[in-house]
């Protein structure tokens, strides 16, 4: 069903390939540049180097959980207008319910930033923002960047990168996007799935070959093959988002008549290219895909890569519980959950609580009119279990509706709701304690259903397929395959009314009105300041996670946290709060201390100076010597591009993470930006300890020297000890940023 090869291969004539090292007519470099990739990003490259690069990208797309943040930011540090098309779309926080008038007070501001700076303006309900691009913006051969790790536009020829907001900040200011040129991987489908089998069927079994081994970790995966042919733009959208989850740091696929008519359909035929790999295309890997292997699939809690078959887990569901409720002893250990899956099982068989179909992964005019056909092939109606489901924009609701998809499930007693990305990230539809959900949305992430295991809450998602949803919801709640129920695959041709969108949204793009206010609301608040990076660090231990891999929405929860992302106070005092609630309090003693330095009150600072011991006085030690936190994690920043994973740790002053490894290129990024030092340790299993303390002598001028080994030293209750620490390569503009102590204070300066 799906093999991976792990060695260099060539692909030779889009059909057949040789192994590295055979003669195919052309040098390994010329090959090298055979791939949809390399034509792509050297198109966008402007360092003159194929392999230090620095993409100017097409277009941009941020959101209502990220955009005051990014526009804060940008305005700081020089924004005059748009050079480019930028879309902000307000799909996150579009139901107002938390916080007061927070998320309509964000709204307005987003509305007079895009008058005054030339943006595009989507008001809430008419489009996530994954659709509102690719209905919209994005372009064969393009490249986009939008501040959300499923920023994932292969499918249409668009080699489109999700990122955290100082990198779009950068765009903004007519900066550039550095990076290594990354290996490409190649993944070849053949055959064609069966009907019952839809996207997040096909996605789930990839990401369970790729996920645990980091075989495609920040590299670009390039999708080529004749199973390309067997899939429909909507399914083949459906495999790209899930992407993100494979840890890639981005995606292109093969282009065809049916990705043409999509333009055509969408009215724009210009935006259409024919992309394929040049007749010898050399790869870093391979993955091939027998598509008509795939059977209908689950992924069970806690990560998307957590797979099996619907039908196995139907044949014996106590194994798989079990296991489940195992790590979840591990995951919520410092939380007083109780977590009984084991009463799901009822006669036998799964009983399921909920089911929902929402956001850029799924809410497709094919996955919607296919669950419909399955409630026509069952015949019966819900029972008790709540279905909802989210068209991703509102031209698709009104086809849904034309076409008479939204009436039939009404009427078998499904919810239909508005564009919204709330139950992906745990702003909506949060379901009852130890309720099992089953959902067709991107993530399934410890808590990321809106559950707060600090207050005794909890419940488990799986994801599957809206086929398999569809025939769980209409078998009486009962967890069942697509396959049970045949159904008439007969999906009607698209039809695309531009004017649900030419009649409310507003675009200024290319129109700035500089002399426009921006309109704040009383939440909306500005960075704090932030030091440079002292000569010496002085860190305490804050947190220490040994958990293998620590996701965003663990370091700093999404749901209903997200409305207080435009108040950096309010939204840090969240930072860790499921994972570790003792953080937030460890980070802000030290950095009150901090405090008193910054504020000349040296005589208040013997007691932590005075541990160092180091013979200088304490006057001197508070010139040089910068005091704040660290946080250990082994595994940190899997998941969300979410900037605020980073910056609250910084806004209550943690100034250096410590790890085996960073999960993903984005949250190393992040921490970077906001003057975090990304240190690594070798050592698995490091000694350290909360309230222990780091000290880093020099460590200003190993940043300027470009030293990648740190050495400094550890004491605390168990005596002083050296500790050798990694930095890595950081580019020339990385060290300046973290020497300025933010990429703020880099372009205030």
């Amino acid at each position: 069903m799906i093999r991976l090869h792990e060695e260099k291969i060539y692909f030779i004539d889009n059909e057949r390939f040789a192994p590295f090292g055979e003669p195919v007519g052309v040098s390994q470099d010329a090959a090298r540049r055979g791939t949809m990739t390399y034509r792509i990003l050297s198109a966008h490259n402007t360092s003159g180097s194929p392999d230090k690069l620095e993409l100017k990208f097409d277009s941009m797309g941020v959101y209502d959980n990220t955009y005051v943040g990014i526009l804060q930011t940008a305005r700081a540090s020089g924004l005059s207008k748009f050079d480019i098309p930028c879309v902000f779309t307000n799909c996150h926080n579009a139901l107002c319910a938390v916080g007061g008038t927070i998320n309509a007070d964000v709204h307005k501001y987003a509305l007079s930033a895009c008058k005054k700076y030339g943006g595009i303006f989507v008001p809430p309900h008419q489009a996530v923002i994954h659709q509102y691009m690719r209905e919209m913006v994005v372009r064969a051969g393009g490249m986009s960047i939008v501040s959300d790790s499923h920023t994932r536009y292969g499918a249409l020829g668009s080699l489109s990168i999700g990122e955290g907001g100082p990198e779009l900040v950068k765009q903004m200011i007519g900066r550039a996007y550095e990076l290594d040129y990354p290996e490409v991987i190649a993944v070849y489908l053949k055959g064609a799935p069966k009907p019952y089998v839809g996207p997040m069927d096909v996605a789930l079994n990839i990401i369970k070959a790729v996920f645990k081994n980091g075989f495609v970790k920040n590299r670009i995966m390039e999708f080529i093959g004749p199973g390309i042919g067997s899939l429909s733009v909507d399914f083949r959208n459906g495999i790209d988002t899930m992407t993100t989850e494979t840890a890639c740091l981005s995606s292109i696929w093969e282009t065809d008549e049916k990705v043409a008519r999509f333009y055509e359909i969408h009215n724009r035929p210009e935006d259409y290219k024919e992309i394929r790999p040049e007749s010898v295309a050399l790869y870093d890997g391979l993955i091939e895909v027998d598509l008509s292997g795939i059977v209908p699939s689950i992924a069970m809690p806690f990560h998307p890569s957590n797979v099996y078959a619907i039908d196995d887990v139907v044949r014996n569901p106590g194994d798989v519980f079990r296991e489940v409720e195992k790590k979840a002893v591990q995951v919520f250990e410092n939380n007083d959950v109780r977590i009984d899956l084991m009463n799901k099982i009822v006669n036998g068989r799964v009983v399921v609580d909920q089911g929902v179909v929402a956001g850029c992964a799924a809410g497709s005019f094919e996955n919607i009119t296919v669950m419909n056909e399955i409630a026509n092939a069952a015949g019966s109606g819900l029972s008790s279990l709540g279905l909802n489901i989210y068209p991703a924009s509102q031209p698709i609701m009104y086809e849904l509706n034309r076409a008479g998809a939204l009436n039939g499930l009404i009427e078998r007693g499904a919810r239909i709701k508005t564009a919204f990305c709330g139950p992906c990230f745990g702003a909506g539809d949060t379901p009852g304690n130890n309720d099992f959900s089953l959902r067709h949305v991107t993530r399934n992430f410890p808590n990321r259903e809106g559950s707060n295991p600090a207050a005794g809450q909890f419940a488990c998602v799986a994801l599957a397929d809206a086929r398999s949803i569809a025939a769980t919801a209409f078998n009486g709640g009962v967890l069942t395959s697509a396959e049970k129920y045949p159904f008439e695959f007969n999906v009607p041709e698209y039809r695309f009314n531009e004017n649900l969108y030419r009649n409310v949204v507003y675009n200024g793009y290319g129109r700035p009105q500089k002399d426009v206010q921006l309109v704040y609301g009383p939440d909306i608040k500005d960075w704090p300041e932030m030091e440079p990076l002292a000569e010496n660090l002085l860190l305490k231990v804050a947190s220490v996670i040994r958990d293998e891999v620590t996701t965003t929405d663990e370091l700093i929860p999404s749901g209903e946290t997200a409305s207080y992302r435009s108040n950096p106070y309010k939204i840090s005092e969240f930072t860790l709060i499921r994972k570790d609630p003792n953080y937030v309090a460890n980070a802000k003693a030290i950095q009150a201390y901090e405090k008193l330095r910054i504020a000349g009150k040296t005589e208040e600072l013997a007691q932590i100076y005075g541990i160092l011991n180091e013979g200088i006085s304490i006057g001197e030690a508070a010139k040089t010597t910068g005091l704040g936190s660290v946080l250990y994690a082994k595994r940190p920043g899997d998941g969300s591009a979410r900037e605020y994973a980073a910056s609250c740790q910084k806004v209550l002053g943690t100034l250096a993470n410590l790890c085996l490894e960073y999960a993903t290129k984005r949250y190393r990024g992040n921490c970077i930006n906001w003057g975090i030092l990304p240190f690594t340790c070798a050592d698995e299993n490091v000694e350290l300890h909360v309230g222990e303390f780091l000290f880093l002598p020099g460590i200003r001028s190993a940043v300027e020297n470009g030293e990648t080994e740190i050495k400094g030293y550890l004491f605390g209750g168990r005596g002083r000890r050296e500790i050798l620490l990694g930095l890595g390569a950081l580019s020339p503009l990385e060290r300046k940023i973290l020497l300025a102590g933010s990429l703020i204070n880099y372009y205030k300066t």
